[in-house]
């Protein structure tokens, strides 16, 4: 079971089951729902309960797939 509460809006992040996406910034966080936009899908809407967002140190390196 994921959690947003140490997930917060400009933060860096990847989803563990959909690494295709790339790194996604978090853009906001209602609750449960996290709204990142990734690299490579766009603005996705996370729902924390079912799924736990890996976080990243920081903005990914030119070129980082």
């Amino acid at each position: 079971m994921g959690s947003a509460a140490s997930i917060e809006p400009g933060q860096w992040v990847r989803h563990p089951g959909r690494e295709d996406w790339g790194a996604g910034q978090v853009q906001s966080v209602i609750g449960a729902r996290i709204t990142v936009n990734f690299e490579h899908a766009g603005k996705v809407l996370v729902n924390a309960a079912v799924v736990t967002l890996d976080p990243l140190d920081g903005p990914p390196a030119p070129g980082w797939t």
